[in-house]
């Protein structure tokens, strides 16, 4: 659920949404997302002093905690 909540926050805020890519690495109260964008939207999706991505992070978060579970959001570069 909150893979596909990420991709849909990250389509609105890039304008490459074809190399949108997200792996989803799960453990029993932890998952990990990892995040890929092309390497100009990168910007965009952590924002001006990294305020964008702290948002997203806080959303995916508050949505995992109804299952008492915690995501890490990381952006991988290629």
């Amino acid at each position: 659920m909150q893979k596909e909540l990420l991709l849909c926050i990250v389509k609105a805020l890039v304008n490459n949404t074809d190399d949108i890519s997200i792996n989803e690495v799960a453990s029993e109260r932890l998952t990990i997302l990892e995040l890929k964008v092309a390497k100009e939207d990168i910007g965009r999706v952590i924002g001006k002093q990294g305020n964008v991505i702290k948002s997203i992070r806080t959303l995916l978060n508050a949505s995992a905690a109804k299952n008492n579970k915690k995501i890490a959001l990381e952006i991988i570069e290629d």
